[in-house]
């Protein structure tokens, strides 16, 4: 088999250390992911030897990429992948399992629009209104995909009712609705121990139906869609993942 050129190789071994520290794997993490021993992954890194397409496609799999990113001379851009869904969806929780598994930091954007704000979202809301709520988030979703980094991010259920706010989500990272039942919705709420919905407003029930009808079809302009309906918290991290890999 002839060996690839020297400069591919060159290039391969840029981006597989430029991928696997973006992933924090050590090498000997990346082998056991891979399959591949931990002796071709140095000489991989090193720029030496030859390698299949076969070795090849796992090397990029296990760094949750695709061969043709893999062997690209432009630096790795960072990845996001940002959650969807109503409030109860897991945006939190299966979004805080899947940072852990993929290596990314996990971050709330809302909790970047409270700094930004120097407020609480109750009092945001309380205090100025929707309106303001909104430009704040798009102003934190402008420095998070500025940022550089890496990361899981989760974003407000209502984002998708802000056009442009959700066009510049979808044109920089990779979109996940997290979909469920409406009951799934309320019982999740509920068990958290937040009775508001019963407390405050006695027909909660139809207008959570409604929400999520209103909603459907902006949400399911995501790129991935994952029915976390009946599914634990890391079931659902381990479908979003392997979802995730298909749609690289």
């Amino acid at each position: 088999m002839t060996s690839p050129p020297a400069d591919i190789l060159a290039v391969l071994a840029r981006r597989a250390r430029q991928l696997r520290r973006q992933r924090a794997l050590t090498l000997r993490e990346l082998a056991e992911r891979s399959g591949l021993s931990l002796r071709f992954l140095h000489d991989v890194e090193a720029g030496r030897g030859n390698i299949s397409l076969r070795r090849l496609a796992d090397l990029a799999g296990a760094l949750h990429t695709s061969v043709r990113e893999l062997v690209s001379a432009e630096d790795a851009a960072p990845r996001i992948i940002a959650l969807l869904g109503l409030r109860g969806s897991g945006k939190t929780s299966i979004g805080r399992r899947l940072a852990k598994r993929l290596r990314l930091r996990f971050v709330e954007l809302d909790d970047r629009i409270e700094e930004r704000a120097g407020l609480e979202l109750g009092e945001i809301f309380s205090l100025h209104g929707e309106e303001y709520y909104r430009r704040l988030e798009r102003e934190a979703l402008d420095d998070v995909l500025n940022s550089g980094e890496s990361m899981v991010l989760a974003v407000g259920g209502g984002l998708v009712t802000s056009p442009e706010t959700y066009a510049l989500l979808r044109r920089h990272v990779t979109t996940v609705w997290l979909k469920a039942r409406p009951a799934d919705y309320w019982n999740r709420v509920v068990r958290q121990g937040d009775r508001r919905p019963i407390d405050q407003h006695p027909q909660a029930r139809d207008a959570l139906r409604s929400l999520v009808a209103r909603r459907e079809a902006l949400y399911a302009r995501a790129d991935v869609t994952v029915d976390t309906s009946g599914l634990t918290v890391a079931r659902a991290a381990e479908q979003l993942e392997k979802a995730l890999a298909l749609a690289v």
